[in-house]
């Protein structure tokens, strides 16, 4: 599964998640969001996301992507 992440602010957007705050569904593909779309943390363009495959990144992404996991479950709270 890819994942993308704002080149300002570091946010994640995971399609597995979605974005709820901008009624985006769980299961979005970044691909399929609106050209207008901006990064809830900053308000930056789609055009500022770059690409990650976590699948391929080191234990370390990992543990840090546990982390987001876990905090977007508390914000989503």
């Amino acid at each position: 599964m890819d994942l993308y992440t704002c080149d300002l602010c570091g946010y994640y957007y995971d399609p597995e998640y979605g974005d709820e705050e901008n009624n985006i569904h769980a299961g979005t593909a970044f691909e399929k969001l609106s050209s207008d779309w901006k990064c809830p943390e900053c308000g930056a363009s789609k055009g500022e996301f770059y690409k990650l495959d976590y699948e391929e990144l080191d234990d370390t992404y990992e543990e840090d992507y546990d982390t987001f996991d876990a905090l977007h479950e508390e914000y989503m709270e």
